[in-house]
């Protein structure tokens, strides 16, 4: 009886460990995916001054990634800041169920600050609410 509740206190110890640690490496991989997508539009606007959301020229750069017609990987909405060809901001919902943004402005107009921001949520399509990301 006595090593069936150790047994049991281990197990009610294990479980939820193991499903947090599930969860982080869910995100991570989230995180991961965007990072690279990110990577391959820097790689596109390089050759063209501009980001694109071309399923085909981003597959080329980075064919690891599973494109989606909207320009991010399969679970990730890619947007083309409205009017402006130097934002871009890439979204995905990890396995978790979690949402994480990643955008990049890759040129500044006072009082917008070039760089590469994070957020946990959905994407934005305003320069000045991307910039007040806090990050992951």
């Amino acid at each position: 009886m006595v090593v069936v509740l150790i047994i049991a206190i281990l197990i009610a110890i294990a479980i939820p460990q193991f499903l947090g640690a599930r969860q982080r490496a869910q995100d991570s991989a989230a995180k991961s995916d965007l990072r690279n997508a990110l990577t391959a539009e820097k790689t596109s606007y390089t050759d063209t001054q501009k980001y694109t959301l071309v399923t085909a020229t981003l597959a080329a750069i980075e064919p690891s990634l599973k494109w989606n017609a909207a320009g991010g990987p399969q679970t990730t909405v890619g947007d083309v800041v409205a009017g402006d060809n130097n934002v871009v901001c890439l979204q995905e919902a990890s396995k978790s169920g979690t949402t994480f943004s990643i955008a990049d402005i890759a040129q500044s107009a006072a009082p917008i600050v070039a760089g590469t921001y994070y957020n946990k949520g959905a994407c934005s399509t305003a320069a000045a609410t991307i910039q007040a990301w806090t990050g992951w």
